[in-house]
């Protein structure tokens, strides 16, 4: 999908200089982000980290008290096994905890998307561009160690980091795969639940990567969109009836969420968008293009709101 520029107008400009980032960029902000300005002084600022608890292998108790002891001071979230770091006395990937596989590094959003996943013991899951294996270990713990993950990934390097880390967090119902997502169908499998955490523009990641403010550009949004065009609905052609599909970007770009997720639902009849409990509402339209109501159960995640990363994730049933 091409990308929508709106009009440069005086506030996206002055705010543009002011924060330092492209104009065309901040002009877009200002038609779908609430409360921009804000928005833009939370980017600014140093991310909050969380770590999520592996329970394969502790309990969200026993980590505190653990990393208490050496001086963390860690805050409750949302899901009951992430954990807020509001001060640290040394590195969280650089405890006895942390090599043990105890916890996982990883922002909040990130983990609601596999909370919408829902997964269960005994499923079958497919990860897409599974790599680094953060979601991958967070939905092996939600189904207890059972069933069968399999989880995708293009890149060998990649590939090899994420087996490290499934040894390190103890999961062993999971498969690795080097391979593309568009080429699922050939697995010859349907599954109860598929994440696609598509590769994205990743505009939700400006706090911890200011490049972005200026390297981005509207072909980045384009040529993403195209390509989440393709994966979601290979992604959607293995899910089986009464399964789930979880779409998640970093990007707040529309272009590469609602119209994503709108394409697929004009091309493949059957799916219907389930709501999420975290989040705000996804968008109903934008600038000239009207992604239906049913649009508003996507949910869109902003820092300054959630203090979190960027994100977007929407939740499809089959059937």
């Amino acid at each position: 999908m091409k990308t929508i520029l709106p009009s440069a107008t005086e506030e996206s400009r002055q705010l543009a200089v002011r924060y330092g980032y492209d104009e065309w960029l901040v002009s877009r902000f200002l038609q779908y982000v609430p409360r921009v300005q804000e928005f833009l002084e939370k980017m600014d600022k140093e991310p909050t980290q969380y770590i999520r608890v592996n329970t394969l292998k502790t309990s969200a108790e026993e980590l505190r008290e653990r990393l208490a002891a050496k001086g963390f001071v860690l805050g409750q979230t949302n899901l009951p096994e992430v954990l807020s770091v509001s001060a640290a006395p040394m590195s969280v990937g650089a405890t006895s905890e942390y090599l043990l596989g105890h916890y996982y590094v990883q922002d909040v959003s990130s983990c609601i998307a596999v909370d919408a996943l829902d997964a269960n013991p005994d499923q079958t899951v497919l990860d897409i561009a599974a790599a680094p294996g953060g979601k991958t270990t967070m939905i092996a713990q939600r189904m207890k160690n059972t069933g069968c993950i399999v989880a995708l990934e293009p890149n060998a390097r990649r590939a090899r980091s994420m087996s490290f880390n499934l040894a390190r967090c103890g999961v062993s119902n999971t498969c690795v795969l080097l391979d593309d997502g568009h080429k699922v169908a050939k697995l010859g499998m349907k599954f109860d639940r598929v994440l696609l955490d598509a590769p994205c523009s990743c505009e939700g990641v400006i706090a911890r990567d200011a490049t972005r403010k200026t390297s981005h550009e509207p072909s980045d949004v384009e040529f993403c969109s195209n390509l989440q065009e393709t994966l979601i609905e290979a992604a959607a052609s293995v899910v089986r009836p009464g399964g789930v599909l979880v779409y998640s970007t970093c990007s707040f770009a529309p272009e590469e969420n609602e119209a994503v997720v709108q394409s697929l639902l004009q091309r493949q009849a059957g799916f219907s968008i389930e709501p999420i409990k975290c989040g705000v509402s996804g968008l109903t339209s934008f600038q000239n293009i009207d992604f239906g109501s049913a649009m508003k159960n996507t949910r869109r995640l902003y820092p300054h709101l959630h203090d979190s990363t960027g994100f977007f994730i929407a939740k499809l049933r089959l059937g």
